[in-house]
């Protein structure tokens, strides 16, 4: 009996090191601005960063964009019906860059964007 205890233990042992060498290391990065066209660009400039180190990719995936509506009295008293309204629109895209190495994450720590464009950098 002692024989057959054994397997399963290996067994689930053997399983465990299988799960452990699959595990992928992902490094999910959503980059977010208010103009898509210097959005763009950043994610190019990120792309092309984590590419020179032979980084696998996923990406850019685009985000729904984000709308807000504000409105606003044109008077300040009188004319409740006039009204005008604002919107800011948030673009958004989501870069996964698979297995990173220590070269590839330093890289992107030391990569300077545009003032307008917000980074969040998750380790999965």
């Amino acid at each position: 009996m002692s024989v057959a205890e054994k397997k399963p233990k290996t067994v689930k042992a053997a399983a465990k090191s299988a799960k452990a060498a699959d595990v992928v290391h992902k490094l999910r990065i959503r980059v977010r601005a208010y103009d898509s066209k210097i959005l763009d660009n950043s994610v190019r400039q990120i792309m092309d960063t984590a590419l020179r180190y032979d980084a696998k990719i996923l990406g850019p995936i685009p985000l729904p964009t984000e709308i807000k509506k504000y409105t606003v009295n044109r008077s300040t008293f009188i004319y409740k019906n006039a009204r005008e309204q604002f919107e800011i629109r948030i673009h958004k895209r989501l870069i996964d860059i698979l297995n990173p190495n220590a070269k590839v994450i330093e890289s992107l720590t030391n990569l300077s964007l545009p003032s307008g464009v917000s980074i969040d950098v998750k380790m999965m």
